[in-house]
């Protein structure tokens, strides 16, 4: 099923020009710019391997949960502060819980992936408030985690797009709930917001067996898009040029080279070229004036996976709200929580 709905007067005008060709949208071709096509991988590591799917899909990821504190309790369900290891480092997360007797099978379970946030300003407790409500009042364990460098999680912040932490610390998460006694371990999806549109798309694909995600105002997918589209995060600071992680940055542009499309490493790199056996369902929420995040960005991932075996769909809003935020918060969080329902519910 691949579907793109559009809310609002403007998503008229903008299905029109779709379907007469008058849009500005970048159509995928087996010669354009987001093309696809299968890979055969070297079975040499390379320096960089971390980057790669092929190295993502190979590698194991154990952990469990630490000591539940608990900090709030509703009618619905329970907070608590956790966390779990993520190669080696403590990573801290908020952690709800449904009130009410357990599924004979275990809740089902959402990890929740945040978008960019400065690390030194990032808290626990703060940010996405009304979003994890919405899905914890809904049925659903809730895992929002702190990423690596992010609040007082262990590591360093090493960012979304050329490094492989945060899918790393993604999947760990869904091991240590799989390790718990209250989720089911086959019910887990995603949700992300923002730079998590790119760490929840390498997470499916190098995971295989994810059942369901949602992004709100994604990027960097195909990473051709992010040379199209760029960033616009008044909020982002960036490291100074003598900081470890531009430096690091640097290194991999000298050994490998800058991105292209057709490098044989940077093509291990792009999730897209590694959709075939993948049938998660993914669900995609984009303001179409979204300041920061392009709206192509979410236009041309549903052009890509137009004949791969994922499940996708597109909600557009005429809003310029990075955070779809009122008033079409709750009708976007409505269209999740269905999503969820349907694919997280039937186990």
């Amino acid at each position: 099923m691949k579907k793109i709905v559009i809310f609002g007067t403007i998503g008229i005008v903008v299905i029109i020009a779709i379907l007469f060709g008058v849009t500005q949208s970048t159509s995928p071709s087996k010669s354009g710019v987001f093309s696809r096509e299968k890979i055969k991988i070297s079975p040499t590591p390379g320096p960089y391997d971390i980057l790669t799917i092929p190295y993502l899909r190979n590698r194991n990821y154990t952990s469990s949960l630490s000591e539940l504190e608990q900090i709030a309790s509703n009618g619905t369900y329970s907070s608590y502060l956790t966390s779990y290891d993520s190669d080696d480092l403590n990573i801290n997360a908020l952690l709800t819980i449904p009130q009410g007797e357990k599924p004979k099978n275990g809740w089902p379970a959402i990890i929740f992936i945040h978008g960019y946030i400065p690390p030194t300003q990032y808290e626990t407790t703060q940010k996405y408030i009304a979003y994890v409500d919405y899905l914890a009042s809904s049925g659903y364990v809730v895992f929002k985690i702190d990423l690596r460098g992010h609040g007082s999680s262990d590591g360093r912040a090493t960012g979304a797009y050329y490094s492989s932490d945060y899918i790393v610390d993604t999947l760990h998460a869904r091991a240590a709930l799989q390790d718990s006694d209250f989720v089911n371990t086959d019910s887990i999806g995603l949700w992300g917001h923002s730079m998590a549109g790119n760490v929840v798309l390498r997470s499916i694909v190098a995971a295989k067996d994810i059942p369901v995600a949602v992004v709100w105002a994604g990027a960097v997918y195909t990473y051709e898009d992010l040379q199209m589209y760029r960033l616009n995060d008044a909020s982002y600071i960036r490291p100074p040029l003598s900081s470890t992680r531009s430096k690091e940055r640097e290194q991999l542009y000298n050994t490998v080279g800058d991105f292209d499309p057709n490098n044989s490493f940077w093509k291990q790199v792009i999730p897209t070229n590694y959709l075939d056996g993948i049938t998660s369902a993914l669900q995609l929420h984009h303001a179409v004036s979204d300041p920061v995040v392009n709206v192509e960005y979410s236009r041309n991932l549903v052009s890509v996976l137009e004949d791969s075996p994922l499940t996708v769909e597109l909600f557009e809003y005429p809003s310029d709200d990075h955070n779809i935020g009122a008033p079409y918060f709750n009708t976007a969080m409505e269209r999740t929580v269905a999503f969820f329902d349907e694919y997280l519910k039937n186990f």
